[in-house]
């Protein structure tokens, strides 16, 4: 019980009496090789792991020793052993709580966290809501809109912006999770009561949320709405149309998304510098793909190597960092790569481009990009086609107002065996099918496919190119089933 209570109000007292400027200032390398002993001496499961491959943990003395030790992973670490093996001491009660995700499979696993956990993520809140949003001077209403229950993205949100309360944001929260009435019906009723409302939830479900509330006459302009978003990569065409419907001015203060996993909260944050550069990215995709080397634009954030270290092994990331379930150079499979402060400035420099001269609030921390799993691309004549490539096209002027954003992209074969490129798109609420709007979708399609993605304008032979386009009603039972995430490939 001593420990536990140690251990909480520590971590409380160090967040609420640390402003944020110190707790971001120039960073350091972290002491990655003291939560390796710490882990190494107390977690069950990793001294198991550690001893299937003959490795002694005293042996572990550099930066280059540790990055020589083998990967865990879900399959050779997390599901090998039980959760109370992956504790410290090999306790599940040394965490306070139990929460849920579904991977690709719809398998639940259970991540247990600490309250300690949950404050080094509530500085990444903070550095959106301060940096971004002012939130420290503006009475501010955080409207969770995520799913609440056992999943992790509810309340794991709410209990991170509540911290920010307690520190002294003048923020109050509200809980309507995913339900649509209740946020608008909150909205409504107590959006005037302050100077600006916050939405929290998953990037479609927002827009949704948007556009269905145009529909009623729910004037999001009179609220100043900002977005706070996690879970799935959007484009800048999809930020300026959401930001135009909600009255937002300023691209780079009006939203941030986070980068975040099941397994370890948040790992890093939009800021107000990588979206202007991200945005700057959208508009010169070759600049883009010299920086990232592929032809689709990452989900690109800064973040604290305080907090998670970060490493790129064969363009795949890994990570460690301290939780109540503690990783060490974990690989969740996604791909992607780090990128140095000075390195990116002088990269966009070549280009010059010079956002730090435009921006306040601007944090000498490094980037990490993100394109997230492979398997969720389909291969046509041997190129690689994204769905970010294909939102694009259905974000364009005129169709944006026909579709919900939701599609589902395959690769079929005719009667005669030919490959076809097909996307099957979900219709706006009222809307109504018809040849001119289906022709429009396909060549506005093709475009941004030809545009982002040069694999498939010199692998795919032109008569191959046009997407066979099919357009469906909102919830359509076998592309888009209500209440279940939505997978935008189909092999």
């Amino acid at each position: 019980m001593d420990e536990r209570l140690n251990r909480a109000t520590q971590a409380l007292t160090n967040f609420l009496a640390t402003p944020l400027d110190t707790q971001l200032q120039t960073p350091r390398e972290p002491n990655i090789l003291n939560l390796f002993q710490d882990v190494a001496a107390t977690v069950p499961a990793y001294q198991a792991f550690l001893q299937e491959h003959d490795i002694n943990p005293s042996s572990i003395k550099t930066l280059a020793d540790f990055q020589q030790l083998p990967p865990i992973t879900k399959e050779n670490y997390l599901q090998k052993y039980p959760i109370s093996a992956l504790c410290r001491h090999g306790k599940l009660e040394t965490c306070d709580m139990i929460a849920v995700s579904s991977g690709s499979t719809g398998k639940p696993t259970f991540w247990g966290r600490f309250f300690s956990d949950e404050l080094q993520i509530a500085t990444r809140f903070e550095q959106i809501f301060h940096d971004s949003f002012a939130a420290d001077t503006r009475r501010t209403l955080a409207v969770i809109c995520f799913t609440l229950g056992t999943w992790v993205g509810g309340m794991y949100t709410t209990n991170c912006c509540r911290y920010l309360a307690w520190k002294g944001y003048p923020l109050t929260v509200v809980t309507p999770g995913n339900h649509k009435e209740e946020i608008f019906r909150v909205v409504g009723e107590m959006g005037k009561l302050f100077d600006q409302v916050v939405l929290l939830g998953y990037p479609p479900f927002l827009k949704d949320v948007i556009d269905t509330g145009i529909a009623r006459g729910i004037p999001w302009k009179e609220y100043q709405v900002k977005l706070v978003m996690a879970g799935e990569v959007f484009s800048e065409e999809w930020r300026s149309l959401v930001g135009e419907r909600i009255g937002a001015v300023n691209p780079c203060y009006d939203s941030a998304s986070l980068y975040g996993t099941a397994d370890a909260g948040v790992l890093g944050n939009e800021t107000p510098l990588s979206i202007c550069i991200r945005r700057f990215l959208g508009e010169n995709p070759e600049a883009a793909r010299k920086l990232f080397g592929e032809s689709r634009l990452p989900t690109l954030v800064q973040y604290d190597p305080q907090s998670r270290f970060f490493e790129v092994v064969d363009n795949t990331l890994l990570f460690s960092g301290d939780n109540g379930i503690p990783l060490i150079r974990y690989n969740i499979l996604d791909r992607g790569g780090i990128i140095g402060y000075g390195e990116m400035l002088e990269f966009l420099a070549e280009y010059n481009f010079h956002p730090t001269s435009e921006l306040t609030n601007v944090r000498h921390l490094p980037f990490v990009y993100v394109f997230g799993r492979s398997n969720f691309t389909v291969s046509y004549f041997g190129a690689n086609i994204y769905p970010e490539n294909v939102t694009v096209g259905l974000e364009q002027p005129v169709i944006q107002d026909w579709v919900t954003g939701k599609f589902v992209l395959q690769v079929l074969e005719d009667t005669d065996k030919n490959k076809l490129l097909t996307v099957v798109v979900e219709l706006a609420p009222g809307v109504e099918a018809d040849s001119g709007k289906k022709e429009a979708i396909a060549t506005a399609i093709l475009t941004q496919l030809r545009r982002l993605n040069s694999e498939f304008a010199n692998y795919v032979p032109p008569e191959y190119q046009t997407p066979q386009v099919t357009l469906k009603p909102m919830g359509d039972v076998e592309y888009f089933p209500l209440g279940v995430k939505h997978r935008y490939t189909r092999k």
